[in-house]
């Protein structure tokens, strides 16, 4: 049986308040989380996504009430990422109502944080953050990725293809592929980092950055991507949750 795309919107806050800008620079507001996850809730989003963008970068814990408050508001399963660090972050957000944990800087610092997650609590409650961009000459990686962190403001050394496979070894339950280059400027999908990342692993690949038409959303689940993620097309009314799921099933893809 083929599992369901799935649609999922992706609330980037910032000191609160939702915001999105372009390759991870330029921040605008985009509304409050817990009314945006209310309506993504009831316009049939399958799930949310919450991060704390800068929390990695000024070294703090994401706020606990915004995730409490948006998980009473929501009855889909929330992934929320942003600063987590340890077991201990994990328990909290669980705790918090989180559905699910991402994890990106600290598990390239530490990549045994993966496995002692996946060990505590189950690798279905880990998504493992990816940053990745292209990388040309000297630095080039085999499979022309690199991952960063912080937002995108530094790079890990590490080829963002093989990180994948790694820390889905390690325990990583879903990969949450963030194409930097692409991210906010609604050209579409990195197709390219989709299918080298999908060839590579076995747990289910969301995509994320780039999406600007409910007609990119087919092409990145072609290319491998088993969810589809935005925000600035969902934040701003571009695009609407259901447009995207009648495209995903016009082009032959199983939607709930």
């Amino acid at each position: 049986m083929t599992l369901a795309v799935r649609v999922i919107p992706c609330l980037d806050v910032d000191a609160g308040r939702v915001v999105k800008g372009i390759n991870f620079r330029e921040l605008r507001d985009a509304g409050d989380p817990v009314e945006l996850a209310r309506t993504y809730d009831a316009e049939g989003a399958d799930e949310l996504t919450f991060l704390d963008i800068s929390a990695s970068h000024e070294g703090r814990a994401t706020t606990m009430e915004i995730v409490a408050a948006t998980a009473e508001q929501v009855f889909i399963p929330l992934t929320v990422g942003g600063g987590v660090s340890s077991v201990a972050d994990v328990d909290r957000l669980l705790r918090a109502g989180a559905d699910k944990v991402a994890v990106n800087t600290a598990a390239i610092q530490r990549p045994e944080l993966v496995a002692e997650i996946a060990d505590r609590f189950g690798n279905q409650v880990l998504v493992l953050s990816v940053d990745a961009r292209r990388v040309t000459g000297e630095g080039r990686t085999d499979s022309g990725f690199e991952v960063t962190t912080h937002g995108g403001r530094k790079s890990a050394g590490l080829d963002a293809v093989a990180w994948a496979a790694r820390a889905c070894e390690l325990g990583a339950g879903e990969i949450l592929l963030n194409a930097m280059d692409a991210d906010g400027t609604e050209d579409g999908f990195d197709l390219e980092l989709i299918e080298a990342v999908r060839r590579e692993v076995t747990v289910p690949v969301i995509a994320s950055g780039g999406a600007g038409a409910a007609e990119h959303f087919p092409p990145a689940v072609d290319a491998g991507a088993d969810a589809v993620l935005a925000a600035t097309i969902f934040h701003f009314g571009k695009v609407r949750v259901a447009e995207v799921k009648t495209a995903l099933s016009e082009a032959g893809h199983p939607v709930r």
